[in-house]
């Protein structure tokens, strides 16, 4: 499992796992419950790209929100592995 520090959230970390491109495991260490607990079951199973293009961008505060921050992290995995 990867760990990403947040910036800018309530939530401190995400931890995630990715498999062939899709995202395997997802938990936000932090933040409001019911919502960090809803996006994380809503994206696993899904496409990395998938996920990014639909979380990057989402505005909650300090110009980022925990859904922003899980599209960030990808992203900069999806950038290492090339």
């Amino acid at each position: 499992m990867k760990t990403y520090q947040t910036a800018g959230t309530c939530s401190r970390a995400i931890n995630y796992e990715v498999a062939d491109g899709v995202v395997t495991k997802c938990e936000f260490v932090g933040g409001c419950p019911g919502n960090t607990q809803g996006v994380a079951k809503l994206v696993v199973g899904r496409k990395v790209e998938d996920v990014i293009a639909l979380l990057k961008g989402t505005q909650c505060r300090n110009g980022t929100s925990c859904p922003d921050q899980l599209a960030r992290a990808l992203e900069a995995e999806a950038k290492v592995a090339l």
